[in-house]
């Protein structure tokens, strides 16, 4: 790999690990369509960019989400009862997840991932959630929606704060809270996305040196190295300003990943 491609993942790296802070989505969607323009073409053949790009953002998270949920509960930012009861579906899930996504189409996965957060987007944006009933669900159904969001998280290569923060919120968790728990959430979704991206690609042809499946090791180490270093950065940032705008910030992003993926579904079609 040349100088270029490392020093932009390097840079991807930073900006993700404090996206990851600051937002509890573990950067996995920032990092995933940014990895397959790098890779694609100049370390990785085309047809299997998409797949390794997914495979290596999730891998990823695993070092960003361990540095971002330290910071979020040294200030108390973490439910731990939501991730220990959320965990054995989110491990289940994931694994399924990265099995699966070899089965469908690059435009079936981007249309369900850009309707269903573009639906999450509009929910946090207009939403009233401080005003809402609602309260946690059981543990079995925090298990449950866990395996949901591990698959869905697992197939477009997310770390699932995309959906476990607005689940949360409209759960009247207070979003700082939401935020913390979802990078906590992120580190289970890694590991098991990630060890299913490996079985899924174990001696696939074309795949390059220092691959593991479709994990690319290279890249794994160039962006790991920043985001852990910029991670609690961000969660430092948000602690530091006021719930409204950072619902605000979280939906905005969402809004913008959806358009991209519903654009990328219509030129898959």
């Amino acid at each position: 790999m040349d100088f270029i491609s490392i020093g932009l993942l390097a840079l991807l790296g930073c900006c993700t690990g404090f996206l990851a802070g600051l937002l509890g989505i573990g950067g996995g969607l920032v990092l995933t369509p940014f990895l397959t323009m790098i890779l694609a073409g100049r370390v990785i053949p085309d047809e299997i960019a998409v797949h390794v790009a997914i495979a290596t953002s999730l891998s990823t998270i695993i070092f960003t989400s361990a540095s971002s949920v330290r910071a979020h509960a040294a200030r108390g930012g973490v439910v731990w009862h939501i991730v220990m009861a959320g965990a054995p579906g989110i491990l289940l899930g994931s694994v399924i997840g990265a099995q699966i996504s070899g089965f469908l189409s690059n435009f079936a996965i981007s249309l369900m991932f850009g309707c269903f957060v573009m639906f999450s987007a509009l929910r946090m944006f207009f939403g009233k959630n401080s005003k809402s009933n609602r309260s946690l669900p059981s543990s079995a159904g925090i298990c449950a929606a866990g395996g949901a969001v591990g698959a869905i998280s697992s197939l477009v290569g997310a770390g699932g704060g995309f959906i476990s923060v607005p689940l949360m919120t409209a759960c009247n968790v207070p979003i700082h809270r939401a935020v913390g728990t979802s990078a906590a959430l992120g580190f289970p979704i890694a590991f098991a996305g990630t060890l299913g991206y490996i079985w899924s690609g174990w001696n696939y042809p074309g795949l390059p040196d220092y691959s593991l499946g479709y994990l690319y090791l290279p890249a794994l180490v160039s962006v790991a190295v920043c985001s852990v270093l910029t991670a609690p950065i961000g969660a430092k940032v948000a602690h530091s300003i006021d719930t409204k705008p950072l619902k605000r910030i979280f939906a905005s992003l969402l809004f913008v990943l959806a358009a991209y993926m519903l654009i990328r579904a219509g030129l898959a079609f």
